[in-house]
């Protein structure tokens, strides 16, 4: 981890085109902005933390509704020639 020392107003720059500028600096509490381009996803930790545990609760729901779905398909399959082969 590189470890940099900023004071109210200067930046950081990570790349070619994201800046981080420290705007405050208040009681142990620091506000940052950040400038990026805008299909660069900026989130706080926490938030990108909760993200990733919905898509892979979205990923992983999708799967067993494909697995239930796969198995209905084929015991509808199954009854259909079942039905065929007796008439």
């Amino acid at each position: 981890m590189l470890i940099l020392t900023r004071k109210l107003n200067e930046s950081i720059i990570i790349g070619d085109n994201i800046v981080i500028t420290v705007v405050e600096i208040d009681k142990g509490h620091i506000r940052l902005g950040v400038q990026a381009p805008k299909d660069i996803a900026v989130h706080r930790k926490e938030i990108f933390d909760r993200i990733q545990e919905e898509n892979v609760k979205a990923a992983s729901s999708k799967k067993a509704d494909l697995l239930k779905f796969s198995k209905e398909w084929q015991q509808k399959i199954k009854q259909t020639h079942r039905h065929g082969h007796d008439e």
